[in-house]
């Protein structure tokens, strides 16, 4: 209701109120007026609570929301599931891709900051390339939270919310070991290793924590790397590019396998994973006699999905983004409104300048034989998206 239309109203009725000339229509004017006015009051004080309380909401605050980029099917559903939910929370957002440009999503951060937003939550492409920006922010007394990906050289970065990703390792390479014991019996195995982009500090967790359950296989002989090629700063695949980890496997299966047998490959991406994939099926793996290897992932993306249900890829990780972005707008919140979000680890992530408190959630291995319970039957997707 408008105010302006609200005493209007009211000055009508009085002016009414003063043309009646008799003492006795006077007063019966008057007092009708009066109940005309009070009932105006109440429904100008109802409409001025509806008002405010619709202010209150739109009015919580800007939240800058940077994600990397839009060719992975897993940052389109982050960046989706936190816009939805934090406009659910009453919050207005500015969601940015960067499309794996560095500059582009130092400009973007800077625009949201210059555009007044009052928490920054990024996921990074190089979480090393943040200070400057991050400095930007701090002066302006923006918030930082670190989603998924951890910003590194920087302590101005305040929380991060992330899945447990040294955990996410251990099950790749857990399942990676009961995939070459169910389809190739005792072994040996001959296995290779692919790491993620160099520049993603998770990348360094996934390889760790597959590395746990791996390295003693790889000392007594169980699992062979015929090519020799360890480590991050070997088997790491920049920017997560799925073509390059196919060309590298396509080299791989030509330098170390024309008379050898690959049985797994350690996959850390479901990008990644088709790549491979690829390689393989193109020298004939996976038809005829010859036996799939058992190729591991990440992110349960509808390819892969589909890829397990056909029997290719063997299986996946499953990170739910919903709960990734509950947790974030749980942190957006406490920050806000002056108290501290839930974290559950203040020792894991020391980003080189500080130990940024976290929250980790925890990630779900998923293969053909549990892939409707995980997938279907928590509503992440229908059964027609990946059959």
């Amino acid at each position: 209701m408008s105010i302006l239309y609200f005493w209007g109203m009211c000055a009508m009725g009085l002016m009414e109120a003063r043309q009646n000339r008799s003492g006795r229509i006077l007063k019966t004017a008057l007092e009708d007026n009066m109940k005309f006015i009070s009932k105006m009051l109440v429904a100008g004080a109802a409409a001025a609570v509806l008002m405010s309380g619709t202010a209150f909401a739109a009015d919580k605050g800007v939240v800058g929301i940077a994600m990397p980029t839009k060719s992975s099917a897993r940052w389109i559903s982050d960046g989706n599931s936190m816009v939805k939910q934090f406009e659910e929370a009453g919050y207005e957002t500015d969601l940015q891709y960067a499309e794996d440009d560095i500059p582009n999503q130092l400009a973007q951060i800077e625009n949201m900051i210059t555009k007044g937003a009052n928490v920054l939550v990024i996921a990074a492409i190089d979480g090393t390339t943040l200070s400057n920006v991050l400095e930007n922010a701090a002066a302006s007394d923006i918030k930082v939270i670190a989603y998924d990906r951890l910003i590194r050289d920087s302590g101005n970065v305040d929380y991060y919310a992330t899945f447990d990703n040294f955990k996410v390792g251990v099950q790749q390479a857990s399942s990676l070991v009961s995939g070459l014991k169910e389809r190739f019996g005792d072994g040996p195995y001959n296995v290779e290793l692919f790491g993620g982009s160099p520049d993603d500090n998770n990348a360094y967790f996934f390889y760790d924590g597959a590395m746990s359950v791996l390295q003693p296989l790889i000392d007594d002989g169980t699992i062979v790397i015929q090519s020799g090629q360890m480590g991050m700063d070997t088997v790491g695949t920049l920017r997560w590019d799925g073509a390059v980890a196919q060309a590298r496997m396509d080299n791989l299966l030509s330098a170390h396998y024309t008379d050898k047998e690959v049985h797994g490959v350690l996959s850390p991406y479901d990008g990644l994973s088709i790549g491979i994939l690829s390689s393989l099926k193109g020298v004939g793996y996976g038809s005829g006699d010859t036996k799939m290897p058992i190729v591991t992932g990440q992110d349960a993306e509808v390819p892969s999905v589909k890829s397990i249900l056909a029997g290719e890829q063997y299986s996946t990780v499953f990170k739910d983004t919903r709960e990734l972005a509950r947790v974030t707008v749980g942190m957006v919140d406490a920050l806000l409104g002056g108290s501290e979000p839930e974290i559950n680890d203040t020792k894991t992530y020391n980003n080189g300048v500080k130990v940024v408190p976290s929250y980790l959630l925890e990630p779900v291995s998923v293969d053909a034989s549990n892939w409707e319970e995980i997938l279907i039957g928590s509503g992440y997707y229908t059964a027609d998206q990946v059959k």
